[in-house]
């Protein structure tokens, strides 16, 4: 079984934030490494902007390096006028599968309510580009762009929960993220989920809301991956938390949550044979 991280973060410089490793950098080979004991054979590469404004460009070299670990789901100034043209071929960059904006913090979400990202979800759609965000933060907003643009591919981050909580505080909004699986383009990835726990592992407590998360949205539309440069645990133990600890994800369906339905939802085409 092929398995693809959805989101890992590289960087050459900057002060991570979070809870991420404080370390000056976190190189491709480096990350390779990692996923090499682990057993994970290629990952989405998401730019940390935030703290490292040359991630982009680190990012994409990486890919066009490694063509077959790694992609990139990049980024640019979003709330810049300018900067709207560069999404015009985006794709046409050797490795780049779509946007990814976080918008973690309040000053950003407020470009949902005042017009800001007005131009960005059309664009997007014509574009054909899959845009990744937190979500789970403004899911009314969230919902309300899903709905007026349907032939755009959107997608939760870390799991489409409460990002600042824990254990059952994780899932305070599980039914209003649950609803949103009727919208046929909508997904989830399943990342950073052992963040969400304060037990060990194999986080028995998460356990029920994965899956009310995975009878939603199903096995095409939910996909694994770490953001390991801040989990608690080893890559590996992501890995098996999934592959070994969930019983109900088995089989066929087991497949398509560790890598083959990320890569068709974004189009990235690896080799599965």
């Amino acid at each position: 079984m092929k398995i693809v991280d959805a989101q890992i973060h590289i960087w050459s410089s900057g002060k991570p934030s979070g809870l991420h490793r404080k370390v000056a950098s976190f190189t491709a080979e480096e990350a390779l490494a990692e996923m090499d004991v682990a057993g994970v054979d290629a990952a989405l590469i998401h730019p940390p902007s935030s703290w490292d404004p040359n991630s982009n460009a680190l990012a994409l070299a990486a890919a066009q390096t490694y063509p077959d670990r790694f992609a990139v789901m990049g980024q640019f100034p979003v709330n810049r006028p300018e900067n709207r043209g560069l999404i015009h071929g985006w794709r046409n960059q050797p490795g780049m599968m779509g946007l990814r904006w976080a918008l973690l913090s309040p000053e950003e979400q407020v470009w949902l309510r005042d017009g800001t990202l007005d131009w960005l979800w059309p664009a997007a759609e014509r574009e054909g580009l899959v845009v990744s965000t937190m979500g789970g933060l403004f899911l009314p907003e969230f919902r309300r762009i899903a709905e007026a643009h349907p032939r755009l591919k959107l997608v939760l981050d870390h799991c489409g929960l409460v990002r600042t909580a824990q254990d059952a505080g994780a899932f305070a909004h599980l039914d209003e993220l649950v609803a949103l699986a009727k919208l046929p383009n909508v997904a989830v990835k399943a990342t950073g989920a052992p963040h969400y726990s304060t037990q060990p592992y194999p986080y028995r407590n998460l356990h029920d809301g994965l899956q009310r998360i995975f009878d939603a949205f199903g096995p095409h539309r939910m996909f694994w991956g770490t953001d390991i440069t801040r989990m608690p645990c080893s890559y590996r133990q992501c890995v098996t938390f999934f592959t070994e600890e969930l019983p109900w994800l088995k089989g066929r369906d087991l497949e398509l949550v560790m890598g083959r339905a990320l890569c068709a939802w974004i189009d990235w085409p690896l080799r599965f044979d």
